[in-house]
């Protein structure tokens, strides 16, 4: 707990000088005044986190935190969670699509075993394992407190570590087979919004495991009651290893004044933990696109964060924060 409050207490407001000097700086540029939107938005964003007008991002790296969720037993996924080790060693072996489009961009992928439910024996894979996996909260609370926070501070390790290394620009990704339900378990136990509209199909369930996927949420927020203005409490009942350490990431990354750009659904809900536990820290944001899993949205306009991009993707990983990342990097150039 100590990390994490010396984290939160580090976090601070934009540099509004710098923000001031960054808008100076476009309406001198040969374009009218405003003409690259959002990109002109990203680059005085970027001052005010870094306090420098002109930044450089060349190295960016996307931080893939991976466990697995005893709810899974209540079948709430089309999958079994024997997929996530599987694909651990996809993302070490450059495999998968997060692989490729961080490729295509420019930047590294860090895996963390946070919680994955099997020992993972690769030494491309960071170790930072809490437990093996969470419980089911169909039946007790995904994890105690201090767990929750060694999971939280994993993150702050996580971005520490990385930003003492060079890297300027960080991206959140995930993996945990069945974690769309503990990250709408989040959302409506953090908002106190229905679970009628927040919850999707994840990796591609039908409508009859969908409804028994809302019915499970909605009865484990009813039977642990997770204090909505305590987040950690919330994580430890209804969370899971990899969304805590993605909230870590998110207010280790502020704390250091260093910009992390946010995926979908999975990585939204680690950065509403973040954005509860640290109001300040949500200026630290970038949201890189908006997700077809219906909650994600709801996430974002929580946040205030509006996405750059509009794709209909859903596969996770830090997919979208990749992408987005090469735009980040030409608003960056856009003003330099």
């Amino acid at each position: 707990m100590d990390l994490l409050n010396e984290t939160l207490s580090k976090i601070r407001p934009l540099d509004e000088a710098a923000m001031e000097n960054a808008r100076e700086r476009q309406d001198q540029l040969t374009k009218p005044a405003g003409s690259l939107g959002v990109l002109e938005e990203i680059s005085i964003k970027l001052a005010g986190i870094t306090g420098e007008v002109i930044n450089n991002v060349d190295k960016k790296t996307v931080v893939v935190m991976a466990g697995d969720h005893g709810v899974v037993d209540e079948g709430v996924s089309a999958f079994p969670r024997e997929v996530t080790p599987q694909m651990v060693a996809n993302f070490v072996n450059g495999g998968a699509a997060i692989n490729v489009l961080s490729r295509h961009v420019g930047a590294n992928v860090i895996v963390v075993d946070v919680g994955v439910a099997v020992p993972i024996e690769n030494a491309s894979v960071l170790s930072r394992k809490v437990k093996s996996g969470t419980a089911n909260f169909a039946k007790e609370p995904a994890m105690t407190r201090d767990e929750a926070v060694k999971a939280i501070e994993v993150g702050i390790e996580v971005a520490n570590e990385l930003i003492d290394d060079g890297v300027r620009l960080l991206a959140t990704g995930d993996m945990g087979i069945g974690n769309t339900t503990p990250s709408s378990a989040i959302l409506v136990a953090l908002t106190g919004t229905p679970v009628d509209g927040m919850v999707g199909r994840g990796t591609g369930i039908g409508n009859g495991d969908l409804d028994h996927k809302k019915k499970v949420i909605a009865d484990a927020i009813g039977f642990h009651g997770p204090d909505r203005n305590d987040p950690i409490d919330v994580l430890a009942k209804v969370g899971g290893l990899e969304i805590a350490a993605l909230a870590g990431l998110v207010l280790g990354a502020a704390a250091r004044r260093t910009p992390v750009v946010i995926d979908g659904f999975i990585s939204g809900a680690g950065a509403l933990v973040a954005g509860h536990l640290s109001p300040l820290s949500r200026d630290y944001m970038i949201a890189s696109h908006v997700s077809v899993e219906p909650g994600h949205r709801a996430i974002l306009d929580e946040l205030g964060l509006r996405p750059m991009l509009y794709m209909d993707m859903r596969l996770g990983e830090g997919t979208g924060a990749a992408l987005a990342m090469g735009m980040v990097d030409a608003a960056t150039k856009v003003i330099s």
